[in-house]
């Protein structure tokens, strides 16, 4: 459709909450209407009947998996699960295979993403302890960010020369994303359970493995770095609240220099969960403590935690079932990120308006995005059509990710998507994904 309106929704959208409208033409947002609205006889329209509508939740960190490892994941695969949680954009992480440090290889991943993803999108530019030339000549406008692995998460992408770092901090045209976590402390604990246990080391040793002071000392690290070169930092997926302490929020939003974010999984789960769960909550870094997860969750009532993210990071049941160190770290998480939210805003954790803050319009303030993460005209069409008195349950059955699991089956959560809208086209409609329209790549008003 190039020209539509949306009435009778209970619109969400910059702190505010009313009954209202929204006039959508080629691809863009033309006027937002208080109160009943009327437009001329040709422009279609959708009914809302009393549901909310949201702009697209924008996801700073996800991993799609392509290419080369498209077995577990993909970008047309992990793209349709993100638009039916509501996810409209996506960053994904440049741990691919081949590993995405070159712009080169960046640049066949944007190919790939233009034939296949359902959702916006950008990709991260790895770094290495070798590949500075190649940051240098990113373009800030056209590509979301540098991530630095502090820790060996994944891949061999550990970038552990100071001087390397030193240099991407001072030197880096791109924001600088980062991964957190001390890898000589983790090695020392992972000796030390080796020599416990052999290679049969209990999950629930995750967090002990990879503990408060090796997030901590890693990210203060980062900090100090930031600070000392006056470089716009990231920090990814905090997991203790100890880290907090190195957050400033007395700094208005758009002044900040060093952000972070908190993931889904480190909000709604906690140590206690392992034995249930298993290595199927394996993720890197570890959920740890319910204290942790208070101090996250008020740290995102606070400021000193800026967005919601979900480190999406499928992996096939079959990898997921081998001992401690053999299996890999990482969950499914972006079809459920935002009904996962608002379940904790109708257990009273959360309120809406945050949660709609932290998940579409932070991202866009943190990240520069051009024309996304708001309801306002002359922005791009990214809607979501929100049921909240619809429950369901997760199981195997409606789980989108190519990998068929999720760490939320047997949940009921009492909110469904209906509709997701990008650019303004209707790319899901209450469990279809109608049309062939194609995600475009987001810009950046960066110079």
């Amino acid at each position: 459709m190039n020209s539509f309106a949306i009435v009778n929704a209970v619109i969400i959208n910059e702190g505010q909450q009313f009954k209202g409208a929204v006039l959508v033409k080629d691809e863009m947002i033309v006027e937002v209407v208080r109160g009943a609205a009327a437009f001329p006889a040709e422009i279609p329209v959708i009914d809302a009947g009393g549901k909310l509508l949201i702009p697209g939740v924008i996801d700073c960190h996800v991993h799609f998996r392509e290419p080369g490892l498209t077995h577990k994941a993909d970008l047309g695969t992990e793209s349709r699960a993100a638009v039916a949680g509501g996810v409209t954009s996506f960053f994904e992480m440049p741990n691919t295979q081949p590993q995405a440090t070159t712009l080169e290889l960046l640049e066949e991943k944007f190919k790939i993403a233009s034939e296949k993803s359902v959702a916006n999108y950008s990709f991260f530019l790895g770094a290495s302890n070798s590949n500075i030339e190649e940051i240098m000549l990113a373009d800030p406008r056209k590509i979301c960010g540098v991530k630095v692995f502090f820790g060996a998460s994944t891949g061999n992408m550990l970038v552990d020369k100071m001087e390397v770092l030193e240099e991407i901090f001072q030197s880096s045209p791109l924001p600088v994303a980062a991964h957190c976590e001390d890898e000589s402390i983790i090695k020392a604990n992972s000796e030390l359970m080796r020599a416990k246990y052999g290679e049969d080391v209990p999950v629930e040793m995750h967090p002990v493995i990879r503990n408060e002071d090796a997030c901590y000392n890693s990210s203060e690290l980062a900090v100090k770095l930031a600070k000392k070169y006056d470089t716009r930092l990231h920090i990814t997926h905090l997991s203790t609240a100890k880290e907090l302490d190195l957050m400033d929020n007395k700094i208005p939003l758009q002044d900040k220099k060093i952000t972070t974010e908190a993931c889904v999984h480190y909000l709604w789960f906690c140590d206690q969960d392992y034995s249930r769960l298993g290595t199927k909550l394996k993720v890197n870094p570890a959920i740890k403590s319910e204290s942790d997860r208070s101090g996250l969750i008020e740290g995102l009532r606070n400021g000193k935690v800026d967005i919601i993210s979900t480190d999406h990071a499928p992996h096939l049941l079959t990898e997921k079932a081998g001992t401690y160190f053999k299996a890999p770290s990482g969950t499914p998480l972006v079809q459920h990120a935002l009904v996962s939210m608002l379940e904790m805003v109708k257990k009273g954790v959360f309120t809406m308006d945050m949660v709609i803050d932290k998940m579409c319009h932070t991202p866009a303030i943190i990240y520069n995005i051009e024309k996304r993460g708001f309801i306002r005209p002359g922005y791009f069409a990214d809607l979501v059509l929100v049921d909240t008195n619809a429950a369901w349950t997760v199981d195997r059955s409606n789980v989108l990710s190519k990998c068929g699991w999720s760490v939320f089956e047997g949940v009921t959560f009492h909110s469904a998507i209906t509709h997701t809208f990008v650019n303004g086209n209707l790319v899901y409609h209450e469990g279809e994904f109608p049309g062939e329209a194609r995600g475009k790549r987001i810009t950046f008003s960066r110079s």
